[in-house]
């Protein structure tokens, strides 16, 4: 029998390839990871930059035009250099906040004069303001659809507002 014996025995090769195997798997998650959240990173990018853009073209499209010239609903795609990206337009007309409620429930409650003009004042943003947003969405061939939307609000400045007693604001003019 051979006493000095030199080499590895089978116990020790297989605790070696266990830890390699660990290191390998480990190194091959965080490389799937990252790979991941670059392509969703890129993914966001693109539609932000395409959001904007969009934006970009429906402000300069109806920017000093009536209200009423907006379309409600509008949609399409980015064309083959972006496939898969899409965009939709959908407008509404604002409707504020109805806050007579609240200044009735103070202390001392609302007088009348000031829930007139305050209800004035809701007539007049929901006549001279629309809500537009536009959204982008991204969908993959396999996976959820991502999708991104941006709300901007376009004010027609000339609309006058009926005072209380016949009398009329357009602008800075009293009429």
């Amino acid at each position: 029998m051979i006493k000095n014996q030199r080499g590895f025995s089978l116990i020790e090769v297989f605790v070696a390839m266990m830890i390699l195997g660990g290191g390998i798997f480990v190194i091959a998650n965080a490389w799937s990871g990252n790979f991941l959240r670059v392509r969703n990173s890129r993914i966001n990018n693109t539609a932000a930059s395409l959001i904007e853009r969009k934006m970009t073209e429906i402000e300069v499209q109806y920017t000093g035009k009536p209200l009423e010239e907006i379309k409600e609903e509008d949609s399409g795609d980015f064309g083959a250099m972006y496939p898969g990206y899409s965009w939709t337009m959908a407008s509404k007309e604002f409707e504020m906040p109805d806050i007579s409620g609240m200044l009735a429930a103070r202390e001392g409650g609302a007088d009348e004069m000031l829930l007139t003009l305050v209800k004035t004042l809701a007539e007049y943003v929901k006549q001279s303001v629309k809500e537009v947003s536009v959204t982008v969405a991204f969908k993959p061939k396999h996976g959820n659809k991502i999708s991104h939307t941006v709300t901007t609000y376009f004010v027609d400045y000339t609309k006058e507002i009926q005072m209380p007693g016949g009398g009329a604001f357009q602008g800075d003019k009293a009429q």
